[in-house]
This record gives C-alpha cells, structure tokens and sequence, in this order.
C-alpha cells in the first residue's frame, strides 16, 4: 500500500506545483491592453473636425496658464505646436501666490500635452489670434456686470483676480467635449476626448473649489464678493449662448441645487447632477462675447480656425 499512498501523494503534489507556477506567472504577467473595440476604426473622418474645433479652446488655455504662471507661453516651452500663429495680446505673468502659481504652471503643461495628443492623433492649425489682454478681461467682467467697474478688472493682478478669470476658461472646454462625445465613434479618438474630458473636468473643479472657499470675500476694490462674480460671468455666458441654463455660478437657488437640497454648488450640473453641454455654436457665442458664431470677437479678434470655425465666419 505504501507505494501507492506515496505515488497519489506525488501526482497531488505535481498538480499542486504546477498551479503554483501557472498563477504565479499569471499574476507576474498581468493583462493590461483594453479589450477589442467594438467598432474596430480608429479614427471616423466626422471625428477630426470636432476634435480639431477643441484646439482653439486648448490654445487659449495654454496660452493664458503658461503666461499667467511662469510669464512666458506657448512658443517658449513648444513653438512647434503654435504651427506659425501669432503670439497672443496682452498675456502677462499674474502676481499669484506660491501654491496657485505651482498649480497655475501644472496646468498650463497640461494644456501643452492636449494640444500635442490632438495634433498627433488628427492634426490641427496654427494658433489663433488671441487676446488675453488685460483690457479684453475688463471688458468681459464689465459685460457680466452690465456697467464698468472702477478701476477695470485686472486678471493678473493678484490670485483671486486670476482664479476668477480663470472661472471663465476650462468650462468652455469642459462642456464642449461632453457636447461632442455623441458624435465621436473612432475607439481612438473616443480615448482621446475621454482622456481630455477628465483634465479638463478636474481643473474646472478645483478653479471652482478654490474660490468656492473664498465665496464670501470681497473682491477688493469692488463691492461684490467672489460669488457674485461667478454668478455673473456664469449668467453672462448663459446669455451669450442662448441655450438656456447651462452654466451656474457657486451659490446658486435651492431649485437649481443638487437634489433641490443645497445652495452650494461647486461643480455646475443639471438636474440629475450630469454636466451640462454645448455646441460649437454655442461655445463660439460665448467665447467671442457677441452671441453670434458668426461674428469674431472677445478673445479671439479674427475668430477660431479650423473648419467648423471658419465656415461659421464665412457664412456671415
């Protein structure tokens, strides 16, 4: 019986070792790759468009982060990507605090990254025109008010001017990738806008947290806090579009609130609580600050390039 027992004990110990050995290496070698697409194009002809649209917004966040942080842009840290087009007007170094400006240059780098990843994957434009003037922003924040403010607002005069500015930047982007996401089909270029979907979401809700903590203070010189501001530029937007509400500043009706239970509102959503969206219509309206696509104008002075921009221009 003992050779018996001792050979059952053999064949255990075999099977035994050898599942050892085939978890051990599964676990030492682990899948990473994403399943097969299910609709195996990389890249839809309709998709280049759309995507290629979101570089004017990437350009004027670049431009604006860079400068506002280390007092230079796009054409200092990658003149490759500019592809030729005019430096911006006006951008200048902001006087931001040490924590602000770090987190300010994190994401002007961020923007750089988006542009390349759009450019590589479906090609792109020079940079726009862009004006990031001080005069430009007085402008804007005169429009929200709908009277001057005395002195004009200066972004880059101190952190919670150029957080505030900054309120009226990555939202664009924010909404308009969450507008194109049902007209994107290629696998790859759905990564794509997923992947710039969430930077852009999660700039947009710290910009929003930081001045959420100071809602309450004073905008020096003015007589209005950091809520107001917001609720102005967010009303001011909504009425450019003409889309209706789409866009909610930091304290907002208790009907507009999540759940209808809270007046707090650090990330602005619609009534289930999912982000709203635009067009590029509707961003055109809001970013040139005429209401119309077809009418160029705020930051960019020759309106946005690509196809979709140009076409809105020419049919003027």
């Amino acid at each position: 019986m003992a050779p018996r027992v001792l050979s059952s004990l053999s064949f255990i110990l075999l099977i035994s070792l050898s599942s050892n050995i085939i978890g051990s290496h599964s676990l030492s070698h682990p899948t990473c790759a994403p399943p097969p697409p299910v609709v195996p194009v990389p890249i839809f002809s309709t998709d280049v468009d759309l995507l290629q649209f979101a570089l004017n917004l990437e350009h004027l966040e670049a431009e604006f982060f860079l400068y506002g942080a280390l007092g230079h842009g796009l054409d200092a840290i990658n003149p490759e990507l500019a592809m030729g087009g005019p430096p911006p007007i006006g951008a200048t170094k902001a006087n931001l605090d040490p924590l602000t400006l770090r987190v300010i240059a994190e994401f002007g780098y961020q923007e750089v990254g988006h542009l390349r990843a759009i450019k590589t994957t479906v090609g792109g434009f020079p940079r726009p025109l862009l004006d990031l003037s001080k005069h430009n922003f007085a402008k804007l924040f005169d429009q929200a008010f709908e009277h001057p403010l005395k002195p004009p607002f200066d972004p880059y005069a101190n952190s919670i001017n150029y957080m505030l500015a900054s309120y009226v930047i990555p939202y664009e982007g924010l909404v308009g990738y969450v507008g194109a996401n049902p007209n994107i089909n290629g696998y790859v270029t759905k990564r794509l806008l997923a992947g710039l979907l969430g930077v852009e979401s999660g700039q947009d809700a710290y910009i929003r947290g930081w001045l959420l903590e100071r809602a309450e203070e004073r905008v020096l010189p003015y007589h209005h806090t950091v809520a107001d501001f917001t609720i102005q530029i967010s009303a001011l937007r909504n009425g450019l579009a003409k889309c209706g509400i789409k866009d909610e500043g930091l304290l907002v009706p208790l009907e507009l609130g999540a759940e209808n239970r809270t007046c707090n509102n650090v990330l602005s959503a619609d009534a289930n609580s999912l982000s709203y969206s635009r067009t590029p219509a509707e961003i055109l309206r809001t970013v040139y600050a005429t209401g119309d696509e077809h009418k160029a104008g705020g930051f960019y002075p020759k309106g946005g390039n690509g196809r979709i921009a140009r076409e809105f221009l020419e049919d003027y």
